[in-house]
């Protein structure tokens, strides 16, 4: 047993958190073809109740914001009771859980969209990569440069999304910023080449995250709100030779709203774009006064060094948790983990690959009665 930091309470927008692990956001692909959030899903978060808080798979918040095969939505009643039911079971074990809200932008392709190109800041592809499609891997295509009634209705749907998380009992959201996604594209100066007062300077690089998170903001109060960024990463083609200065610009705008957490990714693990020294969560720590969370490739030991020194409030983990649904419990005890290296059945299908990880107890029970046989 450890007095580890990670286990220590937190108290954040009203709630004692138990712990301060943070179940990180993870595209798994079980939604199925209608997009509606369903048993198999609550079964997966109901196991790792025992997070501080929850941060749910991307989540599209319109048919525009499509991108992934299988990714849950949050856009139609159906969608809104298919989580509603997952919220409900997570409540009754005792965990708390956010949805992040998606827009996929130009990382998407005209065969989510009847033939319709995805939108993006700028009429610039995504380059060095492919997508699964409904119809197979594909090339990027060049997206549609978004018009202003693009940008108006695409804030509408961030607005609708955010009442509709509200409906379903979700505890807050999480406006997903990061990962070469929408506002990502509208962030990055090599993604956004507009040169109307959506592009250009940080001011206007900015404009449409703050347009998001009014429409937001005015549904949920700030402390309930949370934003990810990805200030070192290169997926989906991101990376600007000016990432320091956006993203303290974009911290500093964020924590004058007072919103109620900044979830960064600082970790290198998902890729880095090597534009210059990686940004820390130290650097965050001070810019942003709220609940920072840290992500991306951590061990137990760098995260009770980044909390214990003071960097961060949370730290989110990923892949270890996908095959190990009881992460707290084994990190708690010490006990060893189940590999988490071959990804092969973790996106799309039922439950191999999702919940048919065993706990710690569990592989330990099986062994112990293989030994008395």
């Amino acid at each position: 047993m450890t007095d580890s930091v990670l286990f220590s309470k937190f108290d954040w927008a009203g709630n004692t958190l138990q712990n301060r692990m943070v179940l990180a956001p993870m595209t798994r692909g079980r939604a199925g073809a209608d997009r509606i959030p369903n048993k198999i899903m609550g079964d997966h978060y109901v196991a790792r109740a025992d997070a501080g808080l929850i941060i749910t798979e991307a989540t599209a918040i319109s048919e525009e914001g499509i991108g992934w095969i299988d990714t849950p939505g949050i856009y139609t009643d159906e969608m809104v009771e298919g989580w509603r039911s997952v919220v409900d079971r997570v409540h009754q074990a005792g965990g708390k859980i956010i949805l992040q809200l998606w827009h996929t932008g130009r990382a998407s392709h005209s065969d989510f969209h009847n033939g319709e190109l995805p939108l993006s800041a700028s009429a610039i592809k995504i380059e060095g990569d492919e997508i699964h499609t409904p119809k197979g891997k594909k090339p990027y295509e060049v997206p549609k440069a978004m018009t202003y009634d693009d940008i108006k209705r695409t804030v509408d749907d961030f607005k609708k999304a955010a009442i509709n998380a509200k409906a379903a009992g979700f505890d807050g959201v999480e406006v997903h910023a990061a990962n070469g996604y929408l506002i990502n594209q509208f962030l990055d100066s090599r993604s956004n080449q507009r040169n109307d007062n959506y592009g250009g300077n940080l001011e206007n690089r900015y404009r449409f995250l703050s347009e998001v998170m009014s429409a937001v903001l005015s549904v949920w109060s700030n402390e309930y709100v949370g934003v990810r960024l990805s200030p070192n990463g290169v997926f989906n083609d991101m990376g600007a030779d000016d990432y320091r200065e956006t993203y303290t610009y974009v911290a500093q705008q964020l924590n004058k709203l007072k919103i109620g957490y900044l979830h960064v990714m600082d970790g290198l693990a998902f890729g880095f774009h090597e534009r210059g020294e990686a940004m820390t969560l130290a650097e965050f720590r001070a810019l942003y006064d709220g609940m920072l969370i840290g992500n991306c490739g951590y061990t137990k030991e760098e995260a009770e060094k980044r909390l214990a020194d003071g960097d961060g409030d949370m730290i989110a983990f990923g892949r270890p948790w996908i095959t190990n649904p009881d992460l707290p419990t084994r990190f708690k005890n010490n006990y060893p983990l189940t590999s988490f290296d071959d990804p092969s059945s973790w996106y799309g299908g039922g439950k191999e690959g999702y919940n048919d990880y065993e706990t710690y107890r569990e592989t330990s029970g099986k062994e112990a009665m293989t030994s008395l046989t």
